[in-house]
């Protein structure tokens, strides 16, 4: 995994750099100043993730990162800034976070590890363990086995990871937690939930032909989407 860094204030870069090398395995392959030479770097080199300064010369990071967004293979971008007032479009245009300097090791740690996660997720390394799943709560990376999980929800950018007794978070959309899933033990049963089979205590009967799932221990009922329920009763032989 590599990045660059687009920042014009020497001292915030090297500290941002101490970061990155003391506190994750990401590789630095470039330092820009300007925002022009940043986009001529990109026409031909790839990158997987940009730490980028809003305040730079040449164009400014917001320009940037609209143009980084049409890009068929989007790298993820950090935004490092002082001001708070671009959080909102930052996070439009789908920024991976938004850093206020100055930098807070505690965050700053927090979201190298999340970025991580992250990446290997979609490189389809989630899996460190045969049967084990990296998780987040709080900040720490929780190791849970792949059987404790009852279902999944989908939470806007984020997916809500349950077991018996603890909700996860892990930063990717539904669909693409469900791509890391061993099919013969979960079911995408509707477009904001994924089920664990073996979890499912009853099935109901519901409107227009679908069905509510109960599952043990669990009090919350998942819904099966219409779309789904030809798919679940051959996978239920009902």
């Amino acid at each position: 995994m590599n990045c660059i860094i687009v920042e014009d204030e020497f001292l915030a870069r090297e500290e941002l750099k101490y970061f990155i090398k003391n506190f994750s395995n990401i590789e630095i392959t470039g330092e820009f100043e300007d925002g022009i030479e940043v986009l001529k770097f990109l026409q031909n080199n790839k990158v997987d993730v940009i730490f980028l300064d809003i305040n730079i010369s040449g164009i400014d990071g917001v320009v940037i990162a609209k143009n980084i967004s049409k890009f068929s293979e989007k790298p993820y971008i950090v935004f490092i800034t002082a001001y708070k007032e671009h959080a909102v479009e930052a996070f439009e245009i789908e920024a991976f976070d938004y850093i206020l300097k100055p930098y807070d090791e505690t965050r700053i740690k927090s979201m190298l590890k999340k970025l991580e996660l992250t990446y290997n997720s979609q490189k389809g390394e989630l899996h460190t363990i045969s049967n084990r799943i990296n998780l987040f709560k709080n900040d720490k990376i929780i190791v849970t086995n792949i059987d404790d999980i009852y279902y999944c929800e989908a939470k806007e950018r984020e997916t809500c990871v349950l077991t018996k007794t603890e909700e996860y978070f892990v930063k990717m959309s539904i669909s693409e937690f469900y791509d890391t899933l061993p099919k013969e033990m979960f079911f995408r049963c509707h477009r904001s939930y994924i089920v664990n089979l073996t979890k499912i205590k009853e099935i109901i009967p519901w409107f227009n032909n679908t069905y509510n799932l109960r599952l043990k221990n669990v009090t919350e009922e998942i819904p099966v989407s219409r779309s789904n329920v030809k798919k679940f009763k051959q996978i239920m032989n009902i």
